[in-house]
């Protein structure tokens, strides 16, 4: 399957067969989030994988009404490392050894500039590391697809009472729960905007 294909098939499935998610499926759909580009090479997220019968059920009643968490054999906890942020200095430097801002005008800015120019307040920066989560996540669904494996983004939770089930660590924020399985439903292709209906136009 190549990428057009998979973009194509992905769907938001609801229902899932029984049939475990294997360590080594896991493992692929991981190393699909660990190469995801982010933000300063960043790399803010982490991830938990929830796959007992027990947590999975605990896990649903974090979330409003989406108990289909509980019957995925998967659940993927996608969290932002707000501690992240404090290792921008060290990443930079290491883009900078790499060759990264080579032949660009970044290539001559100092940490000091960089940070000054880049920089947000608290709310701001803590979003910028949620967008740099969800593309790792994205991967993580496109490579599923490919796997054979259908999921669903699921927002609709109590973040509160995620963190207490789950007991996660304080510097982690949580952006998504994605439940993973094989699917066992054949939705049809959702209703898209036409290219006229998005597109802008060049400039």
């Amino acid at each position: 399957m190549n990428l057009k294909e998979a973009l194509k098939a992905r769907r938001s499935i609801r229902i899932f067969k029984e049939d475990p998610v294997t360590e080594d499926v896991i493992t692929e759909l991981l190393e699909a989030a660990r190469v995801a580009p982010s933000g300063t090479n960043l790399q803010p997220w982490r991830f938990l994988a929830v796959t007992s019968e027990e947590k999975r059920k605990e896990l649903a009643e974090c979330t409003f009404n989406v108990n289909f968490i509980a019957t995925a054999p998967l659940t993927m906890v996608c969290c932002a490392d707000i501690s992240s942020l404090k290792t921008r200095g060290e990443k930079v430097k290491e883009l900078k050894e790499v060759g990264a801002f080579d032949g660009t005008d970044l290539g001559k800015t100092s940490f000091k500039e960089y940070a000054k120019k880049a920089k947000r307040d608290e709310k701001a920066s803590e979003a910028y590391l949620h967008l740099n989560v969800a593309i790792a996540i994205e991967h993580m669904i496109l490579q599923g697809v490919e796997l054979g494996l259908g999921s669903c983004w699921v927002m609709m939770f109590d973040e509160d009472k995620v963190r207490e089930t789950l007991d996660l660590s304080d510097n982690l924020q949580v952006t998504a729960l994605v439940p993973f399985g094989y699917p066992a439903q054949e939705p049809k292709a959702r209703p898209r905007l036409e290219l006229d209906d998005i597109y802008l136009g060049q400039v």
